[in-house]
């Protein structure tokens, strides 16, 4: 049990940071505005543990919010960025180790031909749309309600993750002509997205999704939904992107459009690709790719983009995943996680809904079932808070919001499953009595 009254360097740090910080944080999911109470600030991460400022040790399942897969520290991509990092640590120039890491990517994902690497999901999500639109000469696009696809002007309506959790699912300062060309569909919807291509279907460019959403929590797509979009976009013309940010080299070595048979025409991918170091990527076939500058007239650029020590770090932990394979192992942890989870809820008579795919899972307290924006919003968020809380205090880390997906890593054992759910098990107890 970690004794709370021990956060009182972290108490310090957030009221430091919030002087000079909006809100004490660089990114709003940090903030516990969901979930209330002070966050503890992390002094370093070893494997599956993290330690605070104030030495409290904690199982952690955000894992950076997805990257860490093979958990903090791990030695061959800590030499490999050492390594980098002694040689300069960029050069606005081509380097080697860029072709490394993009012939990888080529190499692993069904349906990446080329790819060009940026510094962020969001900068990824952002070009992927000015490509397909360029590449298209159309303007529309849908997106579905509850994905989120970074802070894009065009994309920040009904998003989920930290957006969803702060209550304002689009944000002030995103005009009205910006979003004028966005259509919000329901996730599975399969009809609805038939009829949009009915009525808009000559003026689309595109459909973006999370083939597997993890920014309203963790929603699985249905046994059709993501056919019926590969197949809509190819009578119509318009390019199917797969945002695998979060699901990139997570579900999957292969990625989720490997998992479900589906290959976009697009993908944009962050997170797991960098090793830990900021790293986003877009790609897709080289018809639409060669509409890229320079050899292209659709505008994209970056001052750091592929930068030498992100490369090394991204290239170390994807050589890793395709060389050692830990896939298995994952999916047997994440299962035991789930079953655990429901064993525990249903001996407390606590209603929820547990969806998993692999390594990535939400307890959503829900009777479920939790198929899309709608239904993940009539969770009991009051509830949550209560639960995360007390897993905090039994020292398991979880992400500070109803509407985030956990995250197994490799590093995690079978022994930190039974511990997490040891405290689980205590914390649903407490929220039923």
């Amino acid at each position: 049990m970690v004794d709370t009254s021990q956060r009182s360097q972290s108490q310090q740090q957030f009221e430091r940071a919030q002087r000079c910080i909006p809100g004490g944080v660089n990114s709003p999911a940090r903030a516990f505005g969901a979930v209330g109470g002070i966050p503890p600030f992390i002094a370093r991460g070893d494997g599956p543990l993290i330690t605070d400022v104030d030495g409290n040790v904690y199982i952690d399942f955000v894992g950076s919010w997805g990257p860490h897969i093979l958990g903090h520290q791990h030695p061959t991509v800590v030499s490999a960025i050492q390594q980098a990092v002694a040689t300069g640590t960029s050069f606005g120039a081509p380097t080697v180790a860029e072709s490394d890491l993009a012939e990888l990517v080529c190499e692993l994902v069904p349906g990446v031909d080329r790819v060009r690497m940026v510094n962020s999901g969001t900068e990824a999500t952002m070009s992927a749309i000015r490509v397909a639109r360029g590449f298209t000469s159309r303007d529309r696009i849908i997106k579905f309600a509850g994905c989120y696809h970074g802070h894009v002007d065009s994309l920040l309506v009904q998003a989920g993750s930290g957006a969803l959790t702060l209550g304002s699912p689009s944000s002030p300062g995103v005009p009205a002509g910006c979003t004028s060309d966005t259509l919000i569909l329901p996730y599975n919807d399969e009809g609805a997205v038939a009829q949009a291509f009915s009525e808009y279907g000559e003026s689309l460019a595109a459909v973006i999704l999370e083939p597997v959403c993890g920014n309203m929590g963790c929603v699985i797509p249905g046994s059709r939904f993501l056919t019926t979009l590969r197949n809509l976009c190819t009578d119509h013309g318009a390019l199917l992107i797969f945002d695998e940010v979060m699901t990139g080299f997570r579900v999957s070595i292969h990625c989720a459009q490997h998992r479900f048979s589906v290959t976009p025409d697009m993908t944009t991918l962050g997170k797991i690709i960098g090793g830990g170091m900021p790293v986003g990527a877009y790609g897709g076939r080289v018809d639409i790719m060669e509409s890229v500058s320079p050899i292209g007239q659709v505008y994209q650029a970056g001052t750091l983009s592929g930068n030498p020590v992100a490369m090394a770090s991204g290239y170390a932990a994807l050589k890793i995943l395709r060389d050692e394979d830990p896939y298995d192992r994952l999916e047997e942890l994440g299962a035991q996680l789930e079953s655990g989870l429901c064993e525990a809820a249903a001996a407390m008579d606590l209603a929820v809904t547990v969806n998993r795919v692999g390594s990535m899972l939400t307890l959503f307290f829900n009777e479920g079932p939790v198929t899309d924006l709608t239904s993940a919003t009539r969770s009991d968020t009051e509830r949550f808070s209560r639960w995360f809380h007390g897993m905090l205090n039994r020292g398991i880390y979880v992400p500070c919001s109803q509407f985030e997906a956990m995250f197994v890593s490799a590093a995690h054992t079978s022994e930190h499953i039974d511990r997490t759910l040891e405290a689980a098990t205590l914390t649903m107890r407490e929220l039923v009595t």
